[in-house]
């Protein structure tokens, strides 16, 4: 179970915005597809450069900022962590929590094959213990302390 690869968690193929795109492009993207994060590339099927997420544009957004004058380069996290495709579960979850990193890239050289993020191993908890990930008992936009 652990020793399984990564490739099996994560989520392909990844959405991802260009590097030139304002945020409120990028908001739109994390919105349309319901989306806590998004790798930021060079162009289209260029290279990841870094990783935006929510909390990012969100933040932003909050101190009043123009979301039109800004691109997602100027406000993603650069050189984001990455792990090879057969990377093990076990592997992937030590790294984050190492470097206390809450999304990574899958990669196979230079080319972004997927992504992973915390929420993805709840989901992969959650179905090994026979729940289903939908009726956690929350329901959406509810929070509990």
């Amino acid at each position: 179970m652990m020793n399984t690869p990564i490739s099996l968690l994560m989520t392909a193929p990844a959405i991802t915005v260009r590097a030139d795109d304002t945020l409120t492009t990028v908001a739109d993207v994390l919105a349309r597809h319901k989306l806590s994060f998004v790798p930021v590339c060079e162009g289209p099927g260029g290279p990841a450069l870094g990783i935006i997420s929510a909390s990012d544009v969100l933040h932003f957004k909050s101190s009043g900022g123009d979301m039109d004058e800004l691109t997602a380069w100027q406000i993603c996290t650069y050189k984001p962590l990455s792990v090879a495709p057969d990377a093990s579960i076990a592997q992937v979850a030590k790294l984050m929590l190492e470097r206390q990193v809450h999304h990574l890239l899958v990669m196979r050289g230079q080319e972004l094959v997927g992504v992973v993020s915390s929420l993805d191993f709840v989901k992969h908890y959650l179905a090994e213990a026979g729940a289903n990930p939908g009726q956690a008992g929350i329901k959406q936009g509810e929070q509990h302390a």
